[in-house]
């Protein structure tokens, strides 16, 4: 673990309390940051559970309209290799010629034979 340096004066000098440092220097305070968890990676599952990754190919499970258009993404249309991202809607791809960006719970992975 990498030792602490004041933000304000970039001193390393400082006291340490249960959650927060003090510098010595300049008297400033800033919290402890919490790096005792890793961050573990997004999971991202499709319709039935299964676990999908960036390359995966996904078919709608449900008729959705795309907002803006009058174009509807019907049942059983698949896309392009997809790419996981973060935010609300995790996958990012393109279906029908189209670059969209669609949530999860709408698509079931494929298994190409």
């Amino acid at each position: 673990m990498s030792e602490p340096v004041c933000p304000i004066c970039d001193s390393k000098e400082h006291l340490e309390y249960e959650s927060r440092y003090e510098c010595v220097v300049c008297g400033h305070e800033w919290a402890k940051e919490e790096t005792d968890e890793p961050e573990q990676a997004r999971v991202v599952k499709d319709a039935h559970g299964n676990v999908l990754a960036d390359g995966d190919i996904v078919a709608m499970v449900k008729d959705i309209k795309l907002g803006g258009t009058s174009d509807v993404l019907k049942t059983g249309t698949k896309s392009k290799p997809i790419r996981l991202v973060e935010g609300d809607h995790e996958i990012s791809c393109k279906m029908n010629g189209v670059s969209i960006a669609l949530k999860a719970c709408y698509v079931k992975k494929v298994t190409e034979k």
